[in-house]
C-alpha cells in the first residue's frame, strides 16, 4: 500500500464529509463509517509521523495548554455595528445611506444576528493559518489553537484558484443544547453557571487548554470574505455569502436579498416571531448594503460602518417588585444572593425568584430591596435581574446588607483569591450538609428514590442525619414518624437506600461532591483507579496527567481526600457496606464495537441503566446527546428531542427488540 497516497485519500474523504455535515447539513455516511476513516488515518499517521501535516483532521486538538494569547493587529479594523430598535430609526439609517449614494439603486442583505463572539480567520494558500478575537477592534488575541478544535472551521478550503491569502470573519456560537449541557456539568461540579450561550462561548475561547475547548460544542457561522487578490472577492455581499459556502464555510441559511424597506421589516418580524424555534440564540437582524463599492463609498465612523446596522429585537422582559434579597448556601459553601419577587409571568412561566449572581453584580447594577426591577431569562433559561427602574424609587434606597456571617450557621464568610463568590468555610454548616446529602441521593449520583429536598431538610433538622454516611444508619421507625411519611413510604425509602450500596464506583465518586468533579470526570477517575482507596492515594502529579482532569480538578481531589472529616465519612460508608470498588468490566462480545448509542424515551422492558450496561458489555458506547458521531438512537415510548434530531440527521432509530437482536439477548427477556 502506498501509505502517503492513502493518507491523502483519507484526509480528502474526511474533509468532504465534514463539509457535507457542517455546511450542507446533509451527511452522506454514518458516524460509524466516519469514525472508522478517522481511526485509520490516526493509525497511519502514528506509524508514519513524518507524514503528519498541520491541516490534517487529526491535528485539530494538539499541543499543551497555552500560557498566554499573543496580541496581533487586524488587517482592517473589526468595527462594531450601530444598533436600532425601531422602524423609524431604520428609516433614518436608510435615508442617510441613500443621501450619501445620491440616487444610486440600493439593495440590502438581511441576516440573522447571532448572539456569539466575532472572530477573524486567516488562510494562507488555502490552509487555516491564524484566528483572532475582535479585541478592541484594532488588535485581537491570537486564539488559533482553540479555534482549530472547532470542526465547523475548515483547516483547508475547497475549490481551485485560491489566492495566497484571504480573511474570513464570522461568529463563534454555542447552541442552546450545548449551553444547557455545559451548565448542568458546572452545577454538578459546584462551579458558577454561565449566564447565557454567548457568555459561555466567550469564556470557552479564552480557555488555555484546547482540549477543554474541543468538548464545549462550539460552532461557526461565517459572514465576511476579504482578500487583496483581484477577482476573488465578489462585488456583492450576497454573492460572497454564496462564495463562502463554496469554499467550505458554514453560512447561516437564513439570509435574504431585500429590494425595499418593507421586505427588510418583513424579515425582521418573521424572525422575531420564530427566534425560539432556532437551536441557537439570535438577538436581532443585521442589515447590510449589498454592493461592496457602495460600502466603500459610505465608509465608516471611528466605531461602526455606515453601510450596516443591527436591528435588535426587544428583549423578552417584564417588570416586577423585588420584595427582598435572600442569601442561599450551596453544598460547596458558596453564598448566592437570590431575589424574591412579586410573582410575574415571563416567557410562559410564573417567576417568583431570580438569580442575582454575586455581590459584585448587585453593586454594579445598583439593586436594592423595594426596587422595581426588570427580569429576563438568561438564554431563555435562567430568570435573572437585568436592571432597575430607578424612576420608580420614591426615596433613597436602603443599602443592601452583604452578610459577613453565614446566614445559616453564623460562621464568618470568606472570599478566596481570584473569586467573586463569598463562601461559608464551615463544612458542618446545616445548609451545606442538606445540599450535600441531597446531591449524594440524587438520580445521577446514588439514586436514592424518595430522598428529596423536603425529606432531607426534615432529617437534618430533626438531627437524624449529619453526614451522607448517616443515611445508611436510618431506621424505618424513625422515618415513619416524620410528617407525610408513614410505614409504606419509610419501607420504600429503606429499600432504595439498600439498593444504592451497589451503585457503580463512578456514581459514588460523583456523589461525594468533590468540587469541580462532575459525572464525566467521575467516570474517567473510576476507569483509571478501579477503587476509591486507590483514588484517595493518588498524587496531584499523577492526577494532573489524566486526560480530562486538569490542574484545578487534580488539586481539588487531593484537598478533598486530605481532609480528615471527609476520610472519616468515607470510612463510615465502607463500614455501612457501600461498594467502593469498580465492577470488573465484563465484555460479553464485540458486536457493538465502535458504535455510539443515544437513549431516549421509556423502553418496554429495559431500564436505561440496564440498556447502557448491555451496550458497554458488547463493546459499544453511550452518549448523552445526538451528534454526527451517533451510530444509533435507541428509542422507547414518548421519545424527546433526541428523536427529532436523529431524524433530522438521518441517524438510524431502533426499538428495544431490534437492539436486543443485535446483541442476541431476546431469549433472556422472554424467559
Amino acid at each position: 500500500m502506498d501509505v502517503k497516497k492513502r493518507i491523502q485519500e483519507l484526509r480528502k474523504l474526511i474533509e468532504k464529509y465534514d463539509y457535507e455535515y457542517y455546511v450542507l447539513a446533509q451527511p452522506s455516511v454514518s458516524d460509524y463509517e466516519y469514525d472508522q476513516l478517522m481511526k485509520e488515518l490516526e493509525a497511519l499517521e502514528k506509524a508514519h509521523p513524518e507524514l503528519i501535516t498541520p491541516d490534517s483532521p487529526t491535528q485539530r486538538v494538539s499541543g499543551q495548554p497555552i500560557k498566554e494569547f499573543p496580541t496581533v493587529p487586524h488587517r482592517k479594523p473589526m468595527l462594531s455595528l450601530a444598533n436600532t430598535y425601531s422602524e423609524q430609526e431604520f428609516r433614518e439609517f436608510d435615508q442617510r445611506v441613500r443621501s450619501a449614494l445620491k440616487g444610486q439603486k440600493v439593495e440590502y442583505v438581511a441576516e440573522l444576528k447571532i448572539d456569539g463572539v466575532a472572530i477573524s480567520l486567516h488562510y494562507r494558500n488555502g490552509h487555516f493559518e491564524r484566528g483572532l478575537t475582535r479585541g478592541d477592534g484594532v488588535q485581537g488575541d491570537d486564539i488559533t489553537p482553540n479555534l482549530r478544535t472547532i470542526r465547523a472551521i475548515p483547516l483547508r478550503v475547497r475549490g481551485n484558484d485560491i489566492p495566497e491569502f484571504f480573511e474570513v470573519r464570522g461568529e463563534i456560537y454555542m447552541s442552546k443544547k450545548a449551553f444547557q449541557r455545559l451548565n448542568q456539568e458546572r452545577e454538578e461540579a459546584g462551579e458558577t453557571l454561565f449566564a447565557n450561550p454567548r457568555n459561555a462561548a466567550a469564556g470557552s475561547l479564552k480557555l488555555q487548554d484546547p482540549r477543554i475547548v474541543a468538548k464545549r460544542g462550539l460552532s461557526l457561522w461565517a459572514y465576511y470574505l476579504d482578500s487583496d487578490t483581484p477577482g476573488f472577492v465578489q462585488k456583492k455581499h450576497y454573492d460572497n455569502l454564496l462564495k463562502l459556502r463554496e469554499l467550505g464555510f458554514p453560512v447561516n441559511p437564513h439570509f435574504r436579498l431585500c429590494q425595499t424597506l418593507d421586505e427588510v421589516f418583513e424579515f425582521v418580524k418573521e424572525w422575531e416571531a420564530k427566534r425560539d424555534s432556532l437551536p441557537y440564540e439570535i438577538d436581532g437582524v443585521v442589515v447590510k448594503v449589498n454592493d461592496l463599492d457602495q460600502q466603500a463609498q459610505l465608509g465608516a465612523t471611528a466605531k461602526s460602518p455606515r453601510w450596516a446596522i443591527a436591528y435588535k429585537f426587544k428583549a423578552i422582559r417584564v417588570e416586577t417588585l423585588l420584595e427582598r434579597i435572600v442569601w442561599q448556601v450551596g453544598r460547596t459553601g458558596i453564598v448566592t444572593p437570590v431575589a424574591e419577587l412579586r410573582p410575574v409571568q415571563l416567557a410562559g412561566t410564573t417567576v417568583s425568584r431570580a438569580t442575582l449572581h454575586n455581590v459584585d453584580e448587585i453593586m454594579r447594577k445598583d439593586i436594592h430591596e423595594g426596587d422595581w426591577v426588570f427580569i429576563e431569562k438568561g438564554g431563555d433559561i435562567i430568570p435573572k435581574v437585568v436592571g432597575v427602574n430607578k424612576q420608580k424609587r420614591k426615596h433613597p434606597p436602603k443599602p443592601v446588607e452583604i452578610p459577613k456571617n453565614c446566614p445559616v450557621c453564623g460562621t464568618p464568610l470568606i472570599r478566596l483569591e481570584g473569586e467573586v463568590a463569598i463562601r461559608c468555610p464551615n463544612l458542618e454548616c446545616p445548609a451545606q450538609i442538606k445540599r450535600r446529602i441531597e446531591h449524594f441521593a440524587s438520580r445521577g449520583a446514588m439514586d436514592i428514590e424518595g430522598l428529596g429536598t423536603a425529606l432531607v431538610d426534615m432529617l437534618v433538622d430533626k438531627g437524624l442525619i449529619k453526614t451522607i454516611a448517616d443515611i445508611y444508619h436510618l431506621k424505618k421507625e424513625e422515618v415513619a414518624r416524620l410528617e407525610r411519611m408513614g410505614d409504606k413510604s419509610a419501607e420504600n425509602l429503606m429499600r432504595a437506600i439498600e439498593r444504592s450500596k451497589q451503585q457503580p464506583l463512578d456514581r459514588l465518586i460523583f456523589a461525594l461532591g468533590i468540587p469541580y468533579i462532575g459525572s464525566t470526570a467521575a467516570k474517567i477517575l473510576s476507569k483509571k483507579y478501579k477503587s476509591l482507596q486507590a483514588l484517595m492515594n493518588a498524587s496531584f502529579e499523577e492526577l494532573e496527567q489524566i486526560e480530562g482532569i486538569g490542574e484545578k480538578m487534580a488539586q481539588s481531589i487531593v484537598e478533598f481526600f486530605k481532609n480528615e472529616r471527609n476520610r472519616k465519612v468515607i470510612e463510615a460508608l465502607i463500614k455501612a457496606g457501600v461498594r467502593t470498588e469498580a465492577e470488573e468490566e465484563e465484555t460479553i462480545g464485540n458486536e457493538l464495537e465502535g458504535k455510539v448509542f443515544v437513549l431516549t424515551g421509556t423502553l418496554p422492558h429495559l431500564k436505561r441503566s440496564e440498556a447502557t450496561k448491555l451496550i458497554e458489555k458488547h463493546g459499544g458506547k453511550v452518549a448523552s446527546s445526538v451528534s454526527r458521531n451517533t451510530s444509533f438512537v435507541l428509542a422507547g415510548a414518548d421519545p424527546g428531542s433526541k428523536y427529532d434530531k436523529a431524524k433530522q440527521l438521518g441517524i438510524p432509530i431502533i426499538d428495544e427488540q431490534t437492539f436486543l437482536q443485535m446483541i442476541h439477548e431476546t431469549e433472556r427477556l422472554n424467559a
